[in-house]
């Protein structure tokens, strides 16, 4: 069975973008790069692979970040604060679109259709360039973990919620998890995450340099069109994987569908708090 306009939309798209006279060169940089062509994830061999350094990662950062907010911390001048925070911030919105553009690339030009697209195969390996991507993702929610020190070093402790450690601590997992067992669909999510992480850290970006654009609701509106997008791929990855003959990375779709749902709880909440007509009106 075929999911209905999708499919058709995909290859519609597919064969205009790959016709662009700039879509060889992309595909050299980004796709046919001998690093990113003949990448392989091996578990515990990869550098950051092994499942006592994301356990030790994630544990060391929710330690840390309890302990900062606890104790008394040098304080930082503000220059000096504003000026790591636009280069953490610059660096981020120019590495979120490098993954996005990297990415989007390696699906048009290694990807034959939407099915294989949401639907890996069964005993896919972790290789190639959607995983090359998928692995620099990873990496790069790491060194997200930096946004919560700086919300620290600048006392910005309304900012330190539940939901942004939870948010930080978890998604590294779920990268993790996404990767390790080429999960199907992951490259569509990757994507659209990164979209948002290039609106969201260009809004950080200008705050840092002293510009406070009034487009702040619109980052959370983003992120809850992500989550939202988010389930209609996974759902149709389990339309695909009970109709067919199965999907690549089933059980790691289980766990982060329940993160998800929990990601669309939190932020949903977060949104009606803050930009709820009463919040307004206050």
């Amino acid at each position: 069975m075929e999911i209905p306009f999708f499919p058709t939309l995909f290859s519609t798209v597919r064969s205009l973008v790959v016709r662009q006279p700039f879509f060889p060169t992309l595909e050299d940089w980004l796709v046919n790069h001998p690093k990113i062509l003949g990448f392989s994830w091996n578990n515990g061999q990869t550098p950051a692979s092994s499942q006592r350094f994301l356990a030790l990662t994630v544990l060391c950062y929710i330690s840390f970040t309890f302990i900062l907010s606890q104790v008394s911390r040098p304080s930082l001048a503000r220059p000096v604060l504003k000026s790591i925070s636009a280069l953490h911030n610059l660096f981020l919105v120019t590495l979120s679109f490098i993954m996005a553009l990297g990415c989007l690339v390696s699906i048009f030009s290694q990807v034959p259709n939407f099915r294989t697209l949401v639907c890996f195969p069964k005993r896919t390996s972790p290789s190639g360039p959607l995983f090359f991507w998928g692995y620099i993702f990873y990496l790069s929610k790491i060194i997200e973990f930096m946004d919560t020190l700086l919300i620290i070093l600048g006392n910005s402790m309304k900012r330190l919620s539940f939901l942004h450690v939870y948010h930080h601590s978890m998604v590294v997992i779920m990268s993790y998890v996404c990767v390790n067992s080429a999960q199907s669909s992951f490259s569509m999510v990757l994507v659209t995450n990164c979209t948002v992480h290039v609106v969201m850290y260009a809004y950080y970006l200008m705050c840092a340099l002293g510009v406070r654009p009034k487009w702040k609701k619109m980052v959370t509106d983003f992120q809850l069109v992500q989550f939202w997008s988010s389930f209609l791929i996974m759902a149709m990855l389990a339309f695909y994987h009970f109709t067919g003959s199965g999907c690549s990375g089933i059980l790691s779709w289980c766990f982060n569908a329940v993160f998800i749902v929990s990601l669309l709880f939190l932020f949903s909440d977060f949104h009606a708090k803050n930009y709820s007509p009463k919040v307004k009106n206050a």
